[in-house]
Order: structure tokens, then sequence, then C-alpha cells
């Protein structure tokens, strides 16, 4: 009875998660993966008042090509910004099928805990601005634009770019509940 409810579960969040292979990955998400990403991001943006995001399909491809790099690498390691011009990503990794698109998005949102306003990038209660530059760029006001994949082997790869990017020094990242575009 146990292993049936294990294995119950474990199809269950393999299949909400997992695109087969890097190859098969190319397009980036889609469907209900696409949605279900795009939800999560504008669901945080409402919550500061930041206007929703677009899903970008190109931005989806181009995250999945990095993607499969990443299972090749067996690491998180971000692209070279010159080979990712005009984009800004966000990646994260959880063994195979322990999470779902939501909860991987929710290691990003929970960095707002150690945000504080100011300009960016002194805008982290650690004094480390990567502490919390994945949520940044989750809510940057003038992002409009987001395009994610999740490519699966041992680990799951989410990988997530934005356009226009955020994260830029210099301009203002508001704690709590109002972001400026200022």
């Amino acid at each position: 009875m146990l292993r049936r409810m294990i294995r119950g579960v474990l199809l269950a969040a393999t299949a909400a998660l997992t695109i087969a292979s890097p190859a098969a990955a190319q397009a980036g998400a889609s469907g209900d993966i696409a949605a279900r990403l795009l939800s999560a991001h504008n669901r945080e943006r409402a919550a500061v008042g930041a206007a929703p995001l677009q899903w970008d399909p190109v931005l989806a491809a181009h995250a999945a090509s990095y993607g499969a790099t990443l299972v090749r690498l067996r690491a998180l390691v971000h692209s070279p910004r010159e080979s990712r011009s005009g984009e800004r990503e966000n990646l994260a990794m959880a063994w195979h099928g322990t999470m779902n698109a939501e909860q991987m998005i929710g290691l990003w949102i929970n960095e707002k805990r150690l945000l504080r306003a100011g300009l960016f990038p002194a805008v982290s209660r650690t004094g480390q601005w990567e502490d919390v530059a994945h949520y940044t760029q989750m809510v940057w006001p003038t992002t409009t634009r987001v395009g994610c994949a999740i490519v699966s082997a041992d680990w799951d790869y989410l990988v997530c770019r934005y356009s226009p990017p955020g994260n830029i020094d210099g301009k203002p990242v508001f704690a709590g509940t109002t972001l400026s575009a200022r």
C-alpha cells in the first residue's frame, strides 16, 4: 500500500515536471507547464504592483537550449551574459521529481525575505546581491516577457529567461508591496 502511494506521488511529480530529455526540450515549456510557470511569476508580480509578464516562446526556446547544457554539465552555472544579449536568466535545480514547477519558483520567491529597499545591487540584507537577484528579476518592473524550460535527467533544471533584462545597477528596488520603474 505504502509502496503504491509513493509510486503514485513520484509518477504525478514526474508527469507534472518532466520534459523527457534535453533533445525534447528544444521548444521550452508549453501548455500546462508554461501556464503554471507564467502564473507563478504573475502572482508574485501582482503582490508588488508590477504588471504581468507575457509568455515568450523564443525566450522559452533559449531557456531549453541552455537547460540541455546544464544537464551535460550536471551543475547549476549561469550562461555567459554575452551569449544571451538582452536577456537575464534565473536557474534552479532539484533532484528529479522532488519539486514541482511552483516549488522551484518558490525558491526564488523566498529570497524576498532578504530584500531591502535600495539601489540595485545594494538591496540584500546579507550584503550579497546574489541572495535576492532571482526574486528581483522575477518582479523587475520594466521586464515584460518570460520564457522557461524544465529539462530533466538525474536532476530537474528550471531555466527562465527574461526580457527586457532587470537587475540594472543603480536602479531602485523597493522591499515590501510596491516596486517602481523610476
